[in-house]
């Protein structure tokens, strides 16, 4: 059987935080504020492959109450959502994901986003796929105020 899932994730860019997209630390003058690396792209992910077998989302598996999870790298969470997947009897096939950022430019950035999502996920590098979209300066997001990403993910289930 084949099972579709759909992540979403915005997080407000502040000063004095680095900016973490796809495990990347890419150089800007803010970064996302959250309870981890608030990585928006990470999370996108990890909640397009929890939704894929209804699994909740990313928030009721590492509750942003939770201290252990403060500042941790949203790729162990990305693990610990990819075994899960498994340990469901899931086959995670594809990801594709844009993240929507007026700046910095993330083009030059994006094949390493891929790798490590990539990585993270036990897939070959073709399997994975990240864009970058920009608002066009409307709203919150034209407006530089925060970054937001979106995924979709495809996982084979026996039966």
């Amino acid at each position: 059987m084949t099972r579709v899932g759909l992540g979403f994730d915005v997080h407000p860019l502040v000063e004095g935080h680095p900016l973490v997209l796809g495990g990347v630390q890419v150089p800007a003058d803010r970064g996302l504020a959250g309870h981890s690396d608030a990585d928006v792209l990470t999370h996108a992910v990890a909640d397009a492959l929890l939704g894929a077998l209804a699994l909740g989302d990313l928030g009721q598996h590492f509750p942003d109450t939770d201290p252990r999870y403060r500042g941790i790298s949203s790729l162990r969470l990305l693990d610990a959502v990819a075994e899960r997947v498994r340990s469901h009897g899931g086959r995670i096939v594809n990801v594709d994901a844009t993240v929507v950022a007026e700046a910095p430019r993330l083009a030059g950035w994006l094949e390493a986003m891929r790798v490590r999502l990539a990585d993270t996920l036990g897939l070959a590098v073709d399997r994975v796929s990240v864009k970058a979209k920009r608002a066009e300066r409307l709203g919150a997001l034209g407006r530089h105020e925060g970054i937001a990403a979106m995924a979709v993910a495809l996982v084979e289930v026996a039966g």
